[in-house]
């Protein structure tokens, strides 16, 4: 028994000093100027569309099909990848993060085929985010619609 106690506490030991420790302040300021910019771009886009003549509809449209095009292109470039590296959870920004979720298995698994490859894996990350939001935003409804308004 001790011998097990002994290697557990080596074993620990070993984790805490290969483990560096997390700048968390730091990682928090960079995901929030990171995030910060991707939504600033996204106003921007926003804006640039509305002034040329764009509905705000068809604006906002606009806007979000050019972050994931944006996105899906830097995914496939390897440079969102980078990104993240540097900027953390900044580049997760819902439109951007899950572009780049579903475009990464669907470029690891290309080589599977296009039906059990990219076709079978592209929602590998991004199914369960689907699934369990759908299911949560239908209990919300349905709580809502029976609950009164």
């Amino acid at each position: 028994m001790k011998t097990n106690e002994e290697a557990k506490r080596k074993y620990e030991e070993m984790v805490k000093n290969a483990s560096p420790n997390s700048p968390i302040l730091k990682n928090c300021v960079i995901a929030f100027f990171s995030g910060g910019l991707i939504c600033t771009f996204g106003q921007f886009l926003l804006n640039f569309y509305q002034n040329n003549q764009f509905s705000a509809e068809d604006a906002a449209t606009l806007t979000s099909v050019t972050l994931i095009f944006i996105s899906s292109v830097l995914t496939a470039l390897g440079i969102y990848p980078k990104l993240g590296k540097h900027c953390g959870a900044g580049t997760i920004v819902p439109i951007t993060g899950f572009s780049n979720s579903v475009t990464s298995p669907a470029i690891e698994f290309k080589k599977e085929g296009m039906v059990l490859g990219v076709g079978a894996k592209m929602f590998l990350v991004a199914g369960p985010v689907l699934v369990y939001g759908i299911l949560a935003s239908m209990l919300v409804g349905v709580f809502y619609y029976f609950g009164g308004r």
